[in-house]
């Protein structure tokens, strides 16, 4: 019999489908023991025997497939695949497939719901309402601010359309793949990073993990910024260096900040103290909906493993070229 660890939490919470497609094909299954997001210690200590990982953002490292030898498919619940070492994954014949396409309407909105909040500081208004302070906040709305957007797939595609409504007059873009008429209704400007750094008023990041990604804004990008810009990250920690960010935010640079994603999590840093920095804990994918999709999605990929079936969402080249060493020929 199979055994199928599920490390991502919560599981079949919301939606029993995944948990009744796994007894539907008699595998034995355990979801994460401890209740939270995985070390990779921790990981590789559970792994002897498992044949499948239904996985969330933990670590897969090398390590932690040296330690699963059985291991033949990691199923990624969600939409990134930084964390899983690719190329130890290939060189061990291990599949790696993820689920892209589930989480993005979810991460879009909550992204959508940090830049209205940021807006109006409402979230220092009810930081002060909770004080017994009443301290009305004056704040601006997004028609009359410059937005800027670094990265513009799946999820920074949907930021962009819901600012149709607003008619924003201003939209800064930067991505690699520069698309200009990726949202027809809206003027959207192609421009280098430093030129959103220097210019929006509002900046919004969602961009994957890479080496080139990572720390990619530190206190010289920070800087860079308007004194009263607001940040937005729901797409990876580590892009943006929390230690310089707390530093410029305490300091009194920017007007605000949004972090739902860190280096470390569950995150217990400083940013803490700042009244006017948001953090949220790595919950862009947490609406029902999407999170069921994400959750019946990845448990569908190990069913047709099982069922030697082909996987429908498996690594791209580019996830694993992302990964590779540079080519210094």
């Amino acid at each position: 019999m199979a055994r199928v660890l599920i490390t991502t939490v919560p599981f079949g919470a919301h939606n029993r489908l995944p948990i009744d497609l796994l007894e539907s094909v008699g595998v034995d299954f355990e979801i994460n023991p401890i209740g939270r997001r995985l070390k990779a210690d921790e990981l590789a200590s559970m792994v002897g025997d498992v044949e499948i990982l239904i996985a969330g953002t933990e670590p897969i490292t090398a390590a932690v497939m040296d330690a699963a030898p059985r291991l033949r498919l990691i199923s990624r619940v969600g939409i990134g695949l930084d964390s899983v070492d690719l190329q130890a994954a290939r060189e061990r014949g291990i599949a790696v497939s993820y689920t892209p396409e589930a989480p993005a309407p979810a991460v879009a909105e909550l992204t959508f719901g940090l830049m209205l909040t940021l807006l109006r500081h409402t979230h220092v208004a009810n930081l002060g309402m909770h004080r017994g302070e009443w301290q009305r906040q004056m704040g601006r709305r997004i028609p009359e601010v410059t937005i800027g957007v670094i990265g513009t797939g799946r999820i920074g595609s949907r930021v962009l359309r819901r600012l149709v409504p607003f008619g924003t007059p201003r939209i800064l873009v930067n991505d690699l793949d520069p698309q200009p008429n990726l949202v027809p209704e809206l003027r959207l400007e192609w421009v280098g990073k430093d030129t959103i750094y220097r210019e929006a008023d509002v900046i919004s990041l969602h961009l994957p993990m890479t080496k080139q990604t990572r720390n990619m804004i530190g206190r010289e990008q920070l800087m860079m910024m308007k004194p009263d810009a607001l940040l937005i990250n729901t797409s990876r920690g580590g892009i943006v260096n929390e230690a310089d960010l707390y530093d410029v935010l305490r300091e009194g640079h920017l007007g605000g900040a949004a972090i739902d994603v860190f280096q470390e999590e569950p995150y217990a840093g400083p940013l803490g103290e700042i009244d006017r920095c948001v953090l949220t804990c790595h919950m862009g994918s947490m609406s029902v909906d999407c999170r069921s999709r994400m959750e019946i999605e990845a448990t569908e990929e190990a069913v047709r493993y099982l069922r030697s079936l082909p996987l429908e969402c498996a690594g791209t080249e580019d996830e694993y070229a992302a990964q590779a060493p540079p080519n210094h020929d």
